[in-house]
């Protein structure tokens, strides 16, 4: 049930590291793929899986996988904007789903999986808003449905979640997330 006063709506008060360096939260269907692609940018200097944008405090992956909470699957990237602007990031962003498909992605239907850019200031969302006027002239026929947001408060996954590809994933087949890797990513490792 949604509470107008859950500190899940609240904005994502955490800051990065180190004061030069910036935020970003996208979510573009599941999570783990999305969180190696990020990991492999220069500049990229730390990245988390999470949930972001619903309305439960302190969500877990089963709840959130019940479509109750409204909580998006995101990567929140801490970024060094000296090395990697945050164009790059949309980028990356862009190249990794179908922001065409209402809440899905693939085999992965849910409102978790929406496609979404969750931004931090102003200037986030400016180039958000931008990036995505472009996308859509690419996609003549189809709309794009990506939702631009500011950032909510975001709520880390468990443990196995993070890094899951890198580690291994399922099959325990572990993937590079070194800076400038292009191997495939395989989504389940």
């Amino acid at each position: 049930m949604a509470s107008t006063n859950s500190p899940a709506l609240d904005p994502d008060s955490d800051t990065p590291d180190n004061p030069g360096h910036e935020f970003a939260q996208f979510g573009s269907g599941c999570f783990w793929g999305a969180e190696l692609r990020f990991q492999r940018v220069a500049g990229v200097v730390k990245t988390e899986v999470g949930y972001s944008q619903g309305h439960v405090h302190d969500p877990n992956y089963k709840l959130v996988c019940s479509g109750t909470t409204n909580h998006s699957e995101v990567v929140r990237v801490q970024f060094d904007p000296q090395v990697c602007p945050y164009s790059d990031l949309l980028s990356v962003f862009w190249s990794r789903h179908d922001p065409t498909t209402l809440d899905r992605q693939g085999g992965d239907v849910g409102t978790q999986y929406r496609s979404g850019i969750y931004y931090y200031n102003e200037t986030q969302a400016r180039l958000a808003q931008e990036s995505k006027e472009a996308k859509q002239l690419e996609f003549r026929d189809k709309k794009v449905v990506t939702e631009i947001l500011p950032a909510k408060r975001f709520y880390r996954a468990e443990e196995y979640h993070q890094q899951y590809l890198e580690k291994g994933g399922r099959n325990g087949n572990k993937q590079s997330a070194e800076k400038g890797c292009t191997d495939p990513i395989r989504c389940y490792g």
